[in-house]
């Protein structure tokens, strides 16, 4: 790998990681039924430059990673409208919320494939990642997720009734 290629992917996951680390704060807050502005902005910003980015890599085909890319920018997409576009009114509070999720749990897959790629002890138990403790880690991925996404949305919604 060139020393181009490395210092773009270290930006590339370095992005990633700010991103899940400010969505988490993002979905933490709606949790208190607040919408923490810098986490927010943060969170989206960093993760649709993750998006962005990712299809910058020199590739010659569409790869599962693209297809992940565009889902996400189309869930960005959707919450950045919501926010920004409809100021959350009505159920675009709702869109807002779900889309950021699925856009957090995004980051997140990615991350749980990148790890068992690169540690070696998640390697080995899942080295072509069909095997069992792969698939139970991203079910238990997703199970959260969706339970993230169901409080966050009451529990921000809650607080504006």
């Amino acid at each position: 790998m060139s020393f181009g290629l490395a210092a773009f992917t270290l930006f590339h996951v370095v992005l990633s990681l700010i991103g899940i680390l400010a969505g988490f704060m993002f979905v933490f807050g709606l949790f208190k039924g607040k919408l923490l502005g810098r986490w927010t902005t943060a969170f989206l910003a960093t993760t649709v430059l993750t998006s962005v980015t990712g299809f910058l890599f020199p590739f010659h085909k569409l790869l599962p990673s693209h297809v992940l890319g565009i889902v996400s920018l189309l869930a960005l997409g959707v919450a950045y409208c919501a926010r920004y576009g409809r100021q959350l009114a009505g159920a675009w509070r709702q869109g807002f919320i779900i889309s950021s999720v699925i856009a957090l749990y995004l980051n997140v897959f990615v991350l749980v494939v990148q790890l068992f790629r690169k540690v070696p002890v998640l390697q080995q138990l899942a080295p072509t990642q069909s095997e069992g403790p792969f698939k139970l880690t991203q079910l238990v991925v997703l199970l959260l997720f969706v339970v993230l996404g169901l409080v966050a949305t009451r529990s921000y919604r809650a607080q504006e009734i």
